[in-house]
């Protein structure tokens, strides 16, 4: 509707109606039927009406009653299939509210006509620190940069997320723009788009150049070793990224050696994602050594989790721990090219049991540390970091060997439930390597 303002219809309810009155008398005037759950949880500081179905009118009567709201901070309306006109009522009504702090429009199908709603309510508002616009909104190369123009003068929204839409070369360039120009920027999410090429190193750009952007995301966007080497470039001169996710971006090993240049002269970023690239344990052993070789480096996570790897990365990746102990690196396990016959080593279960009996404890209590729900499942990255903490003589080769044992369909989840098969075939002189 073609001139509304949710302020307006405020104004003619009295002064002592209730936002629960208001949106009751809204949902009358625009025919849709309340939701509950929305007068349920008023005066609670988050409102997650996610997958509601609320569309245009639906949006309309709500944007009515949030007018004076003063309790919500944090409006989620994630797959209401608002379109542009319902995301118009309820910028619109975000020029009278100052409460609502964080706001998800994802998967609404908004459109460009969405779109530069939201990039002028982004010049103007001064209370939203946070806007996702994930999925399903058709945001399309012209609208980054009706984003990118928006936010290089906002100071506010400190967290962004533009994940799973369809940003392509120039998108590349105009969000590389923002990059370079916003100085608010702390969390960035566009995984899931079309950055590669020109689009991601000129992105890349704009990050060499930013001064305050913590966490970045860009994951399955087929950055290739061309965007790896503009990452490298950017890392060697940003000195405000802590975390970068390049899982699934088509990276080989020729590439990763590009981003390890960068890496050698970088002192703050701390988790790196590369799962699901084109990895093998040589692009492994190169990103362990460049941490190996750089003292200054404040890596502590590295997740190339789909990579077999060797005995020889192993012995490096002990070395490189004694001195970065705070060094985590998942890997998918063991089982590359050995060039020699690897030392026999004590079974690994059975240095665990050992390890408790001295002390006189049980498997059971060893696992019940972890395992906090009770559930006889653990995550294998929590086991890992346990036993890696713990003071049972293991090496990494013995760990990784057990949890293979231990997570028999790779699932990520160790069962320890076959610890205790484990234990007893043990017990009885069994082998059961292959378990």
């Amino acid at each position: 509707m073609v001139g509304f303002c949710p302020t307006k219809e405020v104004k003619k309810t009295s002064k002592d109606t209730s936002t629960a009155e208001i949106y009751l008398q809204a949902c009358k005037l625009v025919g849709v039927v309340p939701v509950s759950y929305f007068l349920r949880n008023l005066g609670t500081s988050t409102m997650n009406l996610n997958h509601h179905g609320l569309g245009p009118p639906g949006g309309k009567a709500l944007a009515i009653a949030l007018v004076t709201d003063m309790h919500i901070t944090n409006l989620e309306l994630a797959d209401n299939y608002l379109l542009a006109e319902g995301a118009r009522y309820l910028l619109e009504m975000l020029k009278a509210n100052f409460t609502i702090q964080h706001l998800d429009l994802s998967n609404n199908h908004l459109q460009s006509e969405g779109a530069e709603c939201i990039t002028k309510m982004l010049l103007d508002n001064i209370s939203i620190k946070s806007i996702k616009l994930s999925g399903r909104n058709g945001f399309i190369e012209d609208d980054a940069k009706s984003f990118a123009d928006a936010l290089a003068s906002n100071y506010r929204v400190k967290e962004l997320d533009l994940s799973h839409n369809q940003f392509c070369g120039r998108g590349g360039e105009h969000l590389g723009q923002m990059l370079a120009n916003n100085e608010a920027l702390e969390v960035l999410d566009l995984s899931w788009n079309h950055l590669r090429m020109k689009g991601a190193v000129a992105f890349c750009a704009g990050l060499k150049v930013n001064v305050t952007l913590k966490h970045l995301d860009l994951s399955w966007n087929g950055f290739g070793n061309e965007g790896a080497l503009a990452l490298g470039e950017a890392l060697k001169f940003n000195n405000t990224l802590v975390y970068l996710d390049l899982n699934n971006n088509r990276i080989t090993n020729e590439g990763v050696g590009m981003l390890c240049k960068g890496l050698e002269a970088n002192d703050t970023l701390r988790a790196l994602m590369l799962a699901y690239n084109s990895l093998t344990v040589e692009g492994a052993l190169a990103l362990v050594t460049v941490v190996k070789n750089t003292p200054k480096t404040a890596l502590e996570e590295i997740n190339i989790s789909n990579v077999l790897v060797n005995e020889n990365f192993v012995q490096l990746l002990d070395l490189t721990c004694q001195e970065h102990p705070s060094l985590e690196v998942q890997y998918a396990g063991v089982g590359g090219f050995i060039a020699k016959k690897p030392p026999k080593r004590l079974d690994p279960m059975k240095v665990i049991q050992d390890y408790l009996d001295e002390r006189k404890l049980r498997l059971w209590d060893f696992f019940r540390k972890i395992d906090k729900d009770g559930t006889m499942r653990v995550p294998v990255a929590d086991f890992r970091k346990a036993v890696q903490q713990s003071n049972i003589p293991l090496d990494r080769y013995q760990i990784e060997e057990l949890i293979q044992r231990l997570d028999r369909e790779r699932t990520g989840m160790v069962d320890y439930r076959w610890a205790f098969i484990i234990r007893t075939n043990c017990q009885s002189g069994e082998t059961i390597m292959g378990v």
